[in-house]
């Protein structure tokens, strides 16, 4: 954890027998100040740590597979063959699995999320970073949105609007009286819970996971002292947060990996509403 974390819960000069009590970490570690500003029309955008940690993501996924394929090779080596094995994980894994035989051509579309949601999760471990970037609600959210308005048209496209809707809400074998009451059911689970789950699930295990480090983080701080009593504490918090970091590096891969499957069962299901 950041020493900007530290001060931002309490401040340096906070320790166990200093007078203050343990200064538990909140919403402020996920706040940061602007660096600029610029306005569009009536619109002021503003630019974070966060703006930029994700312009990083960004570049960093493009100029890896750039470098990868710029002389691609019959027999890959090197950075070439980590990309291709990337990219079948996720034709193999996700798309043909969970789409079938027209999952390759939404490969690229998952491939790109896959990386940019596992990347921009793992930046809460990363060293002078230390945020992960899907822990600020309205970054999961657009990844959500993006996904919803990728599904729903092909299911109108590929179904026909009515045909869409019609399956979508009318399940087959149900009794027609049960509509009644299973169509809105049908309506707030597929057109709204589903997209605000979506965002919701990576959302959350981001944010607690990175204010688990910070609690273990800053109480290692906060308690290391001239007592067996701080030492100990110290230690042990500082074990712990160094135990969180690995498993919270694993939970942001698989935080990845269900969201880019959730994104290829949802496209299945506009493709394929029979299954």
């Amino acid at each position: 954890m950041s020493a900007e974390a530290v001060v931002a819960s309490g401040g340096l000069d906070c320790h166990l027998n200093s007078g203050c009590g343990f200064p538990a970490p909140g919403a402020e570690i996920f706040l940061f100040d602007r660096l600029a500003a610029f306005t569009i029309g009536n619109l002021e955008f503003h630019i974070t740590k966060v703006t930029v940690l994700l312009f990083i993501v960004v570049a960093i996924i493009l100029a890896f597979f750039i470098y990868a394929f710029r002389k691609p090779k019959l027999v890959p080596r090197g950075a070439q063959n980590v990309g291709e094995m990337a990219y079948l994980f996720i034709r193999d894994g996700i798309a043909r699995d969970t789409i079938g035989k027209d999952g390759d051509k939404f490969v690229p579309f998952l491939f790109s999320f896959f990386f940019l949601v596992w990347l921009t999760n793992f930046m809460g471990i990363v060293p002078f970073a230390q945020i992960p970037v899907t822990s600020i609600f309205a970054i999961p959210v657009a990844f959500a949105l993006i996904v919803y308005v990728t599904w729903v048209p092909i299911g109108i496209y590929r179904q026909g609007f009515f045909g869409f809707f019609k399956n979508l809400l009318f399940p087959p074998g149900v009794p027609k009286a049960m509509y009644v009451l299973l169509a809105p059911l049908e309506f707030l689970s597929n057109l709204i819970v589903r997209p605000a789950t979506h965002a919701i699930r990576l959302f959350a295990n981001m944010f607690a996971g990175h204010l688990l480090i910070a609690t273990f983080s800053i109480a290692a701080f906060y308690l290391l002292s001239a007592s067996v009593i701080g030492l100990l504490g110290s230690a042990a918090s500082f074990t712990v947060a160094v135990a969180l970091t690995g498993f919270e590096a694993l939970i942001q891969a698989l935080q990845a990996y269900i969201f880019t499957l959730l994104a290829a069962v949802y496209i299945a299901g506009a493709l394929h509403p029979e299954h």
